[in-house]
C-alpha cells in the first residue's frame, strides 16, 4: 500500500484497539475522577515482608527520537508538571553460575545523587507486567545480602553462603521522569536513555518506561497507544537485567516455551478467558526480543506459536462473544503471522531437513548449492520477517491486545443472552468445547487406515485444534491422570501427523531451488525420497497413535473424575 493511505490506516488502527481496550470507558481528553478500579494487588511469594508489585511496559524508541515522545500530546495535555531528570548508576549481581537469574531474580545496587538503594525483582508467573519489587537503603554499591534474604526462596541462601556475589554488568542512565494522570488511571513515565556495559561489551538503552501508580492497568496501555501514534515504539517487557545478563554472556535473548496454564477449577468462564489471553501475550512478549534478534530461529518459531495460540484462544471465544470487535485483532495476528511463515519453513529445512539428509548421503553431489539457494532464501525470508515487525502494525497489535484483555473488551462484545454464560463456572464451557471438538477428531479419523493424503491432511487440522483448546481448557481440571494421559497422547498424534505436513512444505520449498542447477536438482531428489521412505515406515507408528489416542479416556467426563 502507498505510505500516505498506510500511515492513515495505521493511525485508524490504532484508534480501533484503543477504542477496544478501552471499552465503556471515558476519553483521555475528558477529566473525570480516575481510579474506577484499584491496583491489583500482588503478593510475593513469601510472606517474609512487605514488598511492592510493579505493574509496567517498556516501549524501545530510536535514540534520536525519544525526546520528541516528551512533548507528545497526551504527555502536554495530562503530565501534571515538567518532572524531574535523574543520573542512575547501577551494579546488578548475581553469583559465578547465576543463581539468582536462573530463579527468575535480579539484584541491584543503584546509586542517585548521595542515595543508594538495593533492589531484589522477581518474574510474577503468567502476568507479563507485573513484577515482585523489594528495596532496601544501603550505605554504598556494595551489597547487602542480609537485607535481602526475606525475599529469597528458600533453598538459595545456601548457595549465595558457598557462592559470594559478584558484578555481572552496569548501567549508567539519564532519566526523565514525570507523572501522567489519565482517568483509568495515574502512570509514572520514565525516559531512560544510557548504556549497558559488561566488560568490553555495551549496549545502548533508549526506551520509555510506564509504571501504573494508581487506578486500572488499562491505563498503561491507553497512554501506550496514544505515543504509539505519536512515532514509532516497541512495546516490550524485557528488562534492563535481562539484556544486561545476555550482553554479559554474549548470547541472543532466550525463546521461551508457553508456559503452562494455571487455572482455578472454580473460576468464571470470564476470569477464565482473561488468563488464557494474558497467557497468549505473556507468550508474545517473550518472543519478540529472540524474533527481533534474530540469531536463534527459535525466536520466530516460538513467536509463530504465541500468534497462533492467540488467534486460537480468540476462535475458542467465539461461541460467547461476538465476532465482530474479536476480528481486527484476530486479522492483525495473522497477517504477522504470514509474515514469519517463510522465515520458519527455511529454516527448518536448512538446518534440519537439508543437514539430516546431506549427512546420510554423503556420496551425493549438489547438497553444498542447495544449501547455497537455501541459505539466500532464507535471509530474505528474515528480511521480510523483520521488517513486519519492525511495521507499527505489529507494536499497535500488542498494545491493542493488552489493553482489551486488561479492560476486559469482550464483555462489550456479549449479546445480552450469553452475559450470565461469562458468570458461570468455566467447567461447564470446557466440558461442552472439548467434548465437540473431541468428536469432530474421531470423526475425521473413522476409517484411518484408508484415509487418503489429504483426509490425512484435515485430520491433522482437526487435532491441532483439539490440542488448542486442550492447552487452554485442560488445566481446569487440575492434576487428573486422565488429563495427563490425555494430553500426552494428544501431543504424540499431532506430532505424527506433522510430518505429512513437513513433507508437503519441504516439497514447495524444493520445487523453489531445486532446479537452480543439475546438482541441485540431484539433492533435491534425494531429500523427496528420504522422506517418502521415511513417511512409508512411520505409518505403523501412526496407526498405533491413532488408537491409543481414540482408547484414551477424556478427562472431562464424569468417569475420569478421579
Amino acid at each position: 500500500m502507498d505510505r500516505e493511505h498506510g500511515s492513515q490506516e495505521l493511525v485508524d488502527n490504532a484508534r480501533a484497539l484503543n477504542d477496544l481496550s478501552r471499552a465503556e470507558g471515558v476519553g483521555l481528553d475528558e477529566a473525570p475522577p480516575h481510579g474506577e478500579k484499584p491496583a491489583p494487588d500482588i503478593s510475593p511469594s513469601r510472606d517474609a515482608a512487605p514488598g511492592a508489585a510493579e505493574f509496567e511496559l517498556k516501549l524501545l524508541v530510536d535514540a534520536d527520537r525519544l525526546a520528541d515522545f516528551n512533548a507528545a500530546p497526551i504527555i502536554a495535555a495530562n503530565a501534571r508538571n515538567k518532572g524531574t531528570r535523574k543520573h542512575l548508576k547501577a551494579v546488578y549481581y548475581d553469583t559465578p553460575k547465576r543463581a539468582l537469574q536462573r530463579n527468575g531474580l535480579s539484584f541491584r545496587v543503584r546509586q542517585s545523587g548521595a542515595r543508594f538503594t538495593q533492589t531484589v525483582k522477581a518474574e510474577s508467573g503468567d502476568d507479563p507486567l507485573r513484577r515482585g519489587e523489594w528495596e532496601a537503603s544501603v550505605p554504598s554499591t556494595a551489597p547487602d545480602i542480609a537485607l535481602a534474604l526475606p525475599f529469597i526462596p528458600d533453598k538459595l541462601p545456601a548457595d549465595l553462603e558457598r557462592h559470594p556475589l559478584e558484578a555481572v554488568f552496569t548501567t549508567d542512565i539519564h532519566r526523565h521522569q514525570r507523572i501522567v494522570d489519565l482517568p483509568s488511571g495515574t502512570v509514572e513515565i520514565a525516559f531512560d536513555q544510557g548504556v549497558l556495559k559488561s566488560g568490553d561489551r555495551t549496549m545502548p538503552v533508549s526506551e520509555i518506561e510506564l509504571e501504573l501508580k494508581s487506578g486500572s492497568p488499562s491505563a498503561i496501555f491507553e497512554l501506550a497507544l496514544r505515543l504509539a501514534e505519536h512515532g514509532p515504539v516497541r512495546p516490550s517487557i524485557r528488562s534492563k537485567s535481562a539484556r544486561g545478563f545476555d550482553l554479559a554472556a554474549d548470547t541472543p535473548p532466550a525463546a521461551r516455551r508457553p508456559r503452562k496454564l494455571r487455572l482455578d477449577p472454580s473460576a468464571s468462564l470470564d476470569e477464565t478467558f482473561a488468563a488464557i489471553l494474558r497467557a497468549c501475550l505473556l507468550h508474545l512478549l517473550q518472543s519478540l526480543p529472540a524474533a527481533e534478534d534474530g540469531r536463534d530461529p527459535e525466536g520466530i518459531h516460538q513467536l509463530r506459536v504465541a500468534l497462533r495460540r492467540l488467534r486460537s484462544a480468540m476462535h475458542l471465544m467465539q461461541s460467547v462473544v461476538s465476532v465482530s470487535k474479536l476480528e481486527l485483532l484476530r486479522s492483525e495476528a495473522k497477517w504477522l503471522a504470514q509474515n514469519l511463515s517463510a522465515a520458519r519453513d527455511w529454516d527448518v529445512f536448512q538446518r534440519e531437513t537439508l543437514a539430516t539428509v546431506a549427512q546420510g548421503c554423503p556420496s551425493i553431489a549438489g547438497f553444498e548449492a542447495l544449501d547455497q539457494a537455501a541459505k539466500q532464501r532464507r535471509t530474505a525470508s528474515y528480511d521480510k520477517a523483520h521488517l513486519a515487525l519492525a511495521d507499527r502494525r505489529a507494536s499497535y497489535l500488542v498494545i491493542g491486545l493488552g489493553g482489551w484483555i486488561e479492560a476486559r473488551g469482550w464483555r462489550s462484545d456479549v449479546a445480552p443472552e450469553y452475559l450470565a454464560q461469562l458468570a458461570e463456572p468455566a467447567m461447564n464451557f470446557a466440558r461442552r468445547i472439548l467434548s465437540t471438538q473431541h468428536a469432530k477428531v474421531l470423526k475425521r479419523g473413522r476409517r484411518f487406515k484408508s484415509l487418503t493424503a489429504e483426509e490425512l491432511h484435515r485430520l491433522r487440522l482437526s487435532v491441532k485444534r483439539l490440542r488448542y483448546v486442550a492447552d487452554f481448557l485442560l488445566p481446569l481440571y487440575g492434576q487428573r491422570k486422565s488429563a495427563k494421559r490425555f494430553s500426552a497422547r494428544l501431543v504424540d498424534l499431532q506430532n505424527e501427523l506433522g510430518t505429512y505436513n513437513d513433507m508437503a512444505v519441504t516439497a514447495s520449498l524444493l520445487t523453489d531451488i531445486g532446479t537452480e542447477s543439475s546438482d541441485s536438482g540431484i539433492a533435491a531428489a534425494a531429500i523427496a525420497g528420504w522422506q517418502a521412505h521415511a513417511m512409508v515406515g512411520s505409518e505403523p507408528r501412526l496407526k498405533k497413535v491413532w488408537s491409543d489416542f481414540v482408547k484414551a479416556k477424556v478427562p472431562w467426563s464424569i468417569e475420569a473424575e478421579a
